[in-house]
């Protein structure tokens, strides 16, 4: 398993470096789930990492990948194998050592606040509600996007099966050799109209993300007067808010993603059926179109209706999160009490910064 995601590692990295564009968020990305995965089975990893069959095999891949760039793949092994022990090894020492200081500053924070409690409360109530009065606007645009987006692909649909029930009425040989253009085209403007809707939604989460950034800083103003001489606490778990609240957006925009091509994937049959019918017997092929061109309509007014039920709702989904995450920051200024997330969470940003860092030499 962990030798395994190793090479996952390197043949990211490989396949990025051949196109001399290494994202070091996605290498972070893969590199943050080795380390989750080793667990307690660290020192055995380690191990196995060291071993001559799985150099060879990372060597394999990396120069299999950057032909033409040998040298640098021999460098980048050379050099991202070590890297990604010791770091492992490090984060395993370290992880024990977060945990009791994020704890630590934790109970200094909440004893520096506890005098000022009601006013704190009042601070996060604040921002609570002046969070959901600026999300419930992009909660209401992304659902309108959705809805724009699903009725011009079924307005650019709709031709489609006037235009099969039209065919229907020429002889048999004239309906089987238009019939597989006719699918392409219908494919085609199935996959426009998918990418389209992608494009109108993926900016959602771009804004959302910079204003969860402006939220989380008017709350660091409101309630840093309030917390002199425990600063570096206070702006650890705000780091950790913004954490999470980043991680909402990126989720949604994910989420956008996955039921735009999921919507791909319910159309597509229809342009599949067509090519199907097209390559049968012709005596036969008016009998098996004309259900389908009685139905091609409402198979795809519910197909989108059905994605409009499941999209929709999206955004007032991420807005109940991220009220969730500082209700569960006012809970933790209230107790002292840090939860697991806290500390794997920083532990996260300390991987991504030290993979940037890594590539970026």
């Amino acid at each position: 398993m962990a030798p395994k995601a190793a090479a996952l590692v390197l043949v990211l990295l490989a396949i990025s470096g051949s196109r001399a564009d290494v994202n070091p968020d996605e290498v972070a990305s893969v590199i943050w789930k080795y380390f989750t995965e080793l667990g307690s089975n660290a020192k055995d990893t380690v191990d196995q990492l060291h071993q001559t069959e799985i150099s060879k095999q990372l060597n394999t891949l990396l120069k299999g990948n950057l032909q033409t760039v040998s040298a640098y793949a021999e460098d980048l092994q050379a050099r991202l194998v070590p890297f990604a022990v010791e770091m492992q090894e490090r984060l395993a020492q370290d992880t024990q050592r977060l945990k009791e200081q994020i704890q630590r500053e934790l109970q200094q924070l909440q004893a520096k606040l506890a005098p000022y409690a009601d006013e704190v409360h009042q601070q996060i109530g604040t921002n609570i509600r002046e969070l959901q009065a600026k999300m419930s606007p992009y909660a209401e645009e992304l659902r309108s996007r959705v809805d724009r987006g699903a009725g011009e692909l079924q307005r650019a649909l709709e031709p489609y099966a006037a235009e099969l029930r039209e065919r229907l009425r020429d002889n048999a040989q004239g309906i089987q050799a238009s019939l597989s253009p006719y699918a392409d085209r219908l494919q085609q403007q199935i996959d426009g109209g998918v990418e389209s809707l992608k494009e109108r939604l993926s900016p959602m989460a771009d804004e959302l993300k910079a204003q969860v950034e402006q939220s989380v800083a008017e709350l660091r103003r409101g309630l840093s007067p309030y917390a002199q001489e425990v600063q570096d606490g206070l702006n650890r778990q705000l780091e950790s808010l913004t954490l999470q609240m980043e991680r909402a957006a990126e989720e949604l925009r994910t989420r956008l993603a996955a039921s735009s091509e999921e919507l791909r994937a319910q159309l597509s049959p229809l342009a599949k059926e067509l090519r199907e019918a097209a390559s049968g017997d012709a005596e036969n092929l008016r009998q098996r179109l004309a259900p389908l061109a009685q139905q091609l309509e409402q198979r795809v007014g519910s197909t989108l209706e059905a994605f409009r039920q499941q999209a929709a709702p999206f955004g007032e989904t991420f807005g109940q999160q991220l009220v969730q995450r500082l209700e569960e920051l006012r809970g933790k200024l209230d107790t002292g009490a840090a939860g697991v997330e806290d500390h794997l969470e920083l532990l996260e940003k300390e991987v991504r910064e030290k993979v940037a860092a890594f590539l970026s030499t």
